[in-house]
């Protein structure tokens, strides 16, 4: 006898993880008895989406507001016998080397995006995360390292003038990384344009017909 499929209520699963588009953290599933957890615990706040209601983090909360209020709603929910998925970037209780290897991750799904692009536009939309004018890796890099340059500068007590040659050189990769993001971006835009395949040409056009005239 064909043993059946045990029923699961998925819809009772809760994920709480940061939308990429918007940087809102965001609860989707659960409860009613969910729902109160979230807002109760967590300070969430629910919301009507295109696909049912869901709740989010008020905006503008600083990132460690963030997490503490969605690791404090997550256990809160494994508490009462609810099933969460947290985001491990949420998790407050993740180690730095946690956040090391998501760091590492992200950078090898990127390679993998870019491989697997069957059009330009999905290079582009890497491109983007690479170079984007805020939150894109170069940029992001580029600010650590005019922070380090800024810093190392204050701890030595040394004068603009008088920086050791391979500190005054931190100015000049910051420099060049912001051109390097500035050429992605030409890139990212010149990809992003709609192009043919390779192989098709465009279907001939259609001659109108000559008309002779009889005079």
């Amino acid at each position: 006898m064909k043993q059946a499929e045990p029923d699961f209520w998925v819809l009772e699963y809760v994920t709480i993880t940061k939308d990429p588009r918007t940087g809102l953290v965001v609860a989707i599933g659960g409860t009613d008895k969910a729902a109160d957890i979230l807002q109760r615990t967590g300070g969430f706040l629910c919301a009507a989406g295109p696909r049912g209601d869901y709740h989010r983090l008020p905006h503008g909360l600083p990132v460690a507001q963030q997490r503490l209020k969605a690791t404090t709603a997550s256990h809160a929910l494994l508490a009462a016998g609810h099933s969460v998925h947290l985001d491990p970037a949420l998790n407050m209780l993740v180690t730095p080397d946690g956040e090391r290897e998501a760091a590492l991750r992200y950078l090898a799904g990127l390679a993998e995006r870019v491989a697997a692009a069957e059009t330009t536009s999905e290079v582009a939309d890497v491109l983007t995360e690479v170079a984007a004018p805020v939150h894109g890796l170069l940029p992001l890099t580029r600010e650590v390292i005019v922070r380090a340059w800024i810093a190392t500068g204050d701890l030595q007590g040394a004068a603009p003038d008088e920086e050791p040659e391979p500190i005054a050189r931190l100015g000049d990769t910051a420099r060049s990384l912001s051109e390097a993001a500035r050429a992605i971006l030409r890139a990212r835009n010149h990809a992003a344009r709609p192009t043919q395949r390779p192989g098709t040409t465009p279907p001939p056009s259609r001659a109108q017909p000559s008309v002779s005239r009889r005079r």
